[in-house]
């Protein structure tokens, strides 16, 4: 994905989107769900159930950034979400959150890696805390099921392989040899996380923006198959879905489609 590589010195060095930056606060938000899609219908990525985090976190942000300007002083910062060359993960581990899976997401021994990265980049220095051992060993259980084999070694993942980028960020047809290797997904893709270990510690966000709306979780197949545009608006008001808009949802749905 050639945007990945867009700004790369921006990535490395945060003074360069901050002026006099010192510090990154790096910051972890829970969006495991309490209830899941029902079974053997396509399947939408767990983070997209509800409101669109960047939305949600941004102004949680935001006010963080608030609360330590009135209790400090002046500080210039500002917040990230996801939107910006900001190697979210590699600060994560950095800041002793939870280590660099085989499966390349941010894990963590008490939560998994159901939650969203987020962090301020603040001209305030502080006292830092450092990096957690790798925990997983010798478990493979992420790579042995990649549907699309994107994982092409531990701690590498071909974006270009991977079913959240066919299914998101490609904007043009969906090529014919990944053909019935979704695995009914139609946005995004959460099979390494699902088989991962540490993910059996995952418990419920209490973030009521989080939450489904109830058509999303009990749509069939069918259901998915005739959604019109209207229901489409209705369900995806706020979601992150929406990134893929209407007529790239139909051609997922089409493609994973099994006929006859």
């Amino acid at each position: 994905m050639s945007y990945m590589e867009n700004h790369f010195d921006k990535r490395l060095d945060p003074r360069l989107l901050v002026d006099g930056a010192k510090s990154v606060i790096s910051l972890l938000l829970n969006y495991y769900p309490e209830k899941l899609q029902i079974q053997d219908t396509y399947k939408i990525s767990k983070y997209a159930y509800g409101t669109d985090y960047h939305f949600v976190i941004k102004d949680k942000l935001k006010d963080l950034l608030k609360f330590i300007q009135t209790e400090i002083g002046e500080v210039n910062g500002r917040a990230f979400v996801d939107s910006a060359p900001v190697l979210d993960k590699a600060w994560a581990a950095k800041s002793g959150l939870g280590w660099i899976g085989k499966h390349s997401n941010l894990l963590s021994k008490k939560a998994g890696s159901f939650y969203f990265i987020a962090e301020l980049i603040v001209d305030l220095p502080l006292v830092y805390d450092t990096p957690v051992t790798d925990h997983c060993g010798s478990c493979t259980a992420c790579i042995d099921v990649c549907p699309t084999q994107a994982i092409i070694e531990p701690y590498v993942v071909d974006g270009s392989k991977c079913i959240s980028y066919f299914t998101i960020e490609l904007k043009n047809e969906i090529p014919p040899n990944v053909k019935g290797k979704f695995d009914d997904w139609i946005f995004g893709c959460d099979v390494c996380q699902d088989v991962c270990p540490w993910n059996r510690f995952s418990k419920p966000h209490h973030e009521p923006l989080f939450n489904p709306n109830l058509d999303l979780l009990e749509k069939s197949k069918k259901d998915w198959e005739d959604i019109t545009q209207e229901v489409f608006q209705k369900i995806f008001k706020k979601s992150a879905v929406k990134r893929t808009k209407f007529e790239g949802l139909k051609r997922n749905i089409g493609f994973v489609r099994k006929v006859g």
